[in-house]
């Protein structure tokens, strides 16, 4: 008997989250069909099978993480090859048997902010001075949803890059409350905008204020990667080339769609 972890990337246009539903398409739903098809999985339980993050429908991964115990040798090509092209297994680790993927030390999400370009220019200061004030340990109750057990999180880094035409939000942490992170950089972005101060940071952070804080679209935020300490994976070149080819195959997808827009925009801003 062994352990092993697996490093899964998947682009969640497509996906109705990570976690399995019936009769859905999901990530894990067809992550496990194809374990229990190559015989790695047969009952979840004895497997002791974890997971690191359930992403919500629409968000994105280059780094999610499942662990599980199995008899058998572990081929990742052979996995991928019953995978969709929009989900890839791209590393695998042998890991101790106590090991769970829930557990990990780090987590690193990136939001990918684009500025329309009409809109007037973002106070990036502010943004960068409201973005201090969530780090460290807070009580993310209004970041979340009010009914939760344990709202209170670390947040170690919340660092804004501007990138060509877009902002990329990097939020590192351990652990994450359901939508805090788009919740988060939905406030950012309103303080960018003028539509909230800096001082109303501090007052989200306080449970006894409550405030309606509406998440950003979840297409624009990416599961980066998990850290364990003391664990490095082994990446597959070719399964993250395989992968690869797959988010140009879509970018390229995207880029004709914006070209079509672009030109009825043209045309009819020329009449």
């Amino acid at each position: 008997m062994r352990k092993v972890a697996l490093k899964l990337a998947y682009l969640g246009t497509e996906f109705y989250g990570f976690q399995r539903q019936p009769n859905l398409r999901t990530v894990e739903g067809k992550l496990l069909e194809a374990l229990q098809k190559v015989g790695l999985i047969n009952n979840l339980g004895q497997a002791n099978y974890s997971l690191a993050g359930r992403t919500d429908r629409g968000v994105h991964a280059l780094g999610n993480v499942v662990s599980f115990r199995t008899d058998q040798e572990l081929i990742i090509n052979q996995i991928n090859d019953l995978l969709p092209q929009d989900m890839r297994i791209l590393g695998s680790a042998r890991v101790p048997l106590g090991f769970k993927a829930r557990y990990a030390h780090k987590r690193h999400y990136r939001y990918v902010l684009a500025k329309p370009p009409l809109e007037e220019e973002w106070e990036t200061d502010k943004m960068e001075e409201a973005a201090c004030l969530m780090e460290g340990t807070h009580n993310f109750l209004n970041f979340s949803r009010r009914n939760e057990r344990n709202p209170i999180r670390r947040v170690d880094t919340v660092k804004i890059t501007p990138h060509n035409q877009v902002y990329l939000v990097d939020v590192v942490g351990e652990s994450f409350l359901w939508n805090m992170v788009r919740k988060m950089v939905a406030v950012l972005l309103s303080v960018g905008k003028d539509e909230l101060e800096v001082e109303d940071v501090q007052k989200f952070l306080d449970p006894q204020y409550k405030a309606a804080i509406s998440p950003l679209p979840p297409e624009s935020l990416i599961l980066m990667d998990v850290f364990y300490q003391g664990l490095q994976f082994k990446e597959d070149e070719y399964a993250c080339s395989r992968f690869l080819q797959a988010l140009n195959d879509e970018c390229y997808n995207h880029q004709r769609m914006v070209a079509s827009t672009e030109e009825m925009i043209r045309t009819l801003s020329s009449d």
